[in-house]
């Protein structure tokens, strides 16, 4: 009996804030109020730049902390596929 095979994991954005509290990641949300999610990791460092080119420049050259990232989105083994 072959296992179904996993869905492809789905991708979505974080921002940090406050630089001084480390532990502090929101979602980055679409105008709907929703986190933007994205199929391919690609498209969703695209979109990581365009909405905070100034931090994802410094990131870039390592000039202070890291403060945005992409993050894969964990299923349940229960979840059904969208």
């Amino acid at each position: 009996m072959p296992y179904p095979k996993p869905a492809p994991p789905k991708f979505k954005l974080q921002v940090q804030e406050d630089e001084t509290d480390h532990r502090l990641w929101h979602d980055v949300l679409a105008p709907d109020g929703k986190p933007y999610v994205f199929d391919r990791e690609d498209e969703a460092r695209a979109k990581l730049q365009e909405l905070f080119p100034v931090l994802s420049g410094l990131e870039k050259y390592a000039a202070g902390p890291k403060r945005t990232r992409v993050i894969v989105i964990a299923r349940d083994d229960d979840e059904a596929p969208d």
